[in-house]
């Protein structure tokens, strides 16, 4: 791929630039992090010729963005995965999603919600089917864990913020963005619930881009019977391209619902949800629907 001289060697983003020398660098490293790891399914799902491909993959190599790890020698072959490096642009990716989302795809109000049949919604809803990606995020007490442990359901809860009181936290006119308010509400309605939907068979989680002491005081206010992770960095948000907006100058998660299989694969999602007590009822009658399925193949399965 043809390097270009940049004069201005002092600015950050002419330099950075330099690096991502085009949109189709951006998206490989969207789909890298998104769990699209390998040569011949990147080639599939961005539609580029293998030399194109193999001449971008090899650039951020060489830069840094990205590392080589073999899964096979004989051909070799190798996974693509980000460096500390490129995870450092993941904030890019999403300031990027977010302008999209809000200014290209919407009329540019600023919204913690989104409208049935909108490009958030469709994509939102896309992610039925998806397994989760192998990413870490910190839980409140900052230990790491995978957004979903496996061999249990777990319904994983987006939302925007909560904060214990006393706390600085929500921005001015938090309360006037659409979508926004609801947080506690929310997750003290997961809570009261919590004993329900273990009996079910299902383990609950909230994720919001707090940083962990913010969600351990919640959660300490709250006395929440399950955890809370941190999307600070944005690692879930932009593997999952989730829905976002930006208030008092933070990224914040859109209000959505996965309920993840034993198997680490999404098989429901609740976008937008507008009523967050009853979307908890909601989400509850799936559990059991699910789970109720799995019980009744089960001894099907084993004769």
């Amino acid at each position: 791929m043809r390097q270009v001289d940049l004069a201005d060697v002092d600015c950050g983003i002419t330099q950075a630039l330099g690096v991502l020398t085009d949109w189709w660098t951006f998206l490989i490293v969207r789909d890298v992090a998104g769990g699209v790891t390998r040569f011949d399914a990147l080639r599939r799902e961005l539609g580029m010729s293998r030399r194109a491909l193999a001449e971008r993959l090899a650039a951020l190599v060489e830069h840094g963005v990205l590392r080589r790890r073999r899964y096979t020698d004989r051909p070799p072959r190798y996974d693509y995965l980000l460096t500390a490096k490129g995870e450092g642009l993941l904030p890019v990716l999403l300031a990027l999603q977010e302008w999209g989302d809000r200014y290209v795809l919407g009329d540019g109000s600023l919204t913690a919600t989104a409208a049935a049949g909108s490009a958030e919604h469709r994509r939102a809803h896309a992610l039925t089917g998806r397994r989760l990606p192998e990413i870490l995020l910190p839980r409140q007490d900052g230990s790491l864990t995978p957004p979903a442990d496996p061999g249990v359901w777990t319904v994983l809860f987006c939302f925007p913020g909560a904060f214990a009181p006393g706390a600085q936290g929500y921005p001015p006119l938090w309360g006037d963005i659409p979508g926004a308010p609801g947080c506690t509400l929310e997750t003290t309605t997961y809570g009261a619930r919590a004993e329900t939907f273990a009996a079910a068979g299902a383990r609950i989680r909230g994720v919001s881009t707090q940083r962990p002491d913010q969600l351990s005081a919640f959660a300490e206010h709250a006395a929440l019977p399950y955890e809370l992770l941190s999307d600070a960095e944005g690692r879930l948000a932009t593997a999952l391209r989730l829905p976002t907006f930006r208030a008092g100058g933070a990224d914040r998660l859109k209000r959505l619902t996965m309920l993840i299989d034993p198997a680490g694969t999404i098989r429901e999602v609740q976008f937008p949800v507008t009523d967050p007590a009853a979307s908890v009822d909601e989400m509850l009658a799936v559990v059991r629907e699910k789970t109720d399925q799995v019980v009744r193949r089960e001894p099907a399965d084993r004769t």
